[in-house]
């Protein structure tokens, strides 16, 4: 198994914050099956700038560590960006990192609380540059919630998503669970991720995630979701279903 986004680097964001910290999520990883985990530190959400040189390094020293613990888990770069306006002048400053430093994809992230209005014409700036913007998290966030057209638009538009595996294990309760199940039915999402932290609250739970999509939509989309995180990986072209607008179910006269 493979898992895009993690926040396994030890003491550069609110993720491991030393390195038993790491050596330890390294270990329930392993256990959980996952043999290839991205290392995806925050960069500009207000609190933590990690830029690309800073998380290349950790990575290799975080390599050599689990290597000198013996365990089997590949660790590869990346960059879970939170949208700026200067963030493609940062990627040709050589600032932002794309997944496996390749750049082809890129984890982007919207504030928890809005979609700001230049989130459209970013994203088309970024596609400019040849990359394809993955949008993570969206069911966490509380406008994409209310008004999910506007995912759709950016999808329609070229844009990528990625839903949390502990939204979809009802971690994050009832509401976000049912919306991540929506979005995988509209085809609004193309792979699901841990966004590990630590081992208390923010753990893997990829193995529930799945079990869950296995449970509600059959084994062929596990398949899909799977294949496309090894065709990320490989830096190849990912599999995208056309994507619909969400069903609003109506109960007794409310949505």
């Amino acid at each position: 198994m493979i898992d895009l986004h993690s926040h396994i680097l030890p003491g550069i964001d609110d993720g491991a914050q030393i390195v038993s910290d790491s050596i330890e999520l390294a270990k329930a990883a392993v256990e959980e099956g996952i043999q290839t985990l991205f290392a995806t530190p925050h960069h500009m959400n207000g609190a933590y700038e990690n830029t690309k040189e800073t998380i290349l390094k950790k990575v290799d020293q975080l390599k050599q560590t689990l290597y000198e613990h013996n365990i089997p888990l590949e660790i590869l770069p990346g960059q879970e960006v939170r949208i700026y306006g200067n963030l493609v002048e940062d990627y040709e400053a050589g600032n932002i990192l794309t997944l496996n430093d390749e750049g082809i994809y890129l984890l982007v992230e919207l504030p928890s609380g809005h979609v700001p209005r230049y989130t459209e014409k970013l994203l088309f700036d970024i596609q400019l540059q040849g990359i394809a913007p993955i949008i993570v998290h969206p069911e966490r966030n509380q406008e994409l919630i209310e008004r999910p057209e506007l995912l759709l638009k950016f999808v329609e538009k070229g844009a990528l998503s990625q839903v949390t595996a502990a939204s979809i294990a009802g971690m994050f309760g009832k509401k976000i669970k049912k919306f991540s199940l929506d979005l995988i039915e509209a085809n609004l999402t193309h792979f699901i991720a841990s966004d590990a932290h630590n081992l208390r609250g923010r753990s893997f739970k990829m193995t529930d995630a799945f079990d869950v999509v296995k449970k509600e939509f059959g084994n062929d989309l596990v398949y899909l979701f799977k294949e496309n995180a090894q065709l990320l990986t490989d830096g190849k072209v990912v599999y995208r279903e056309a994507p619909q607008p969400v069903k609003r179910k109506k109960i007794l006269g409310i949505f």
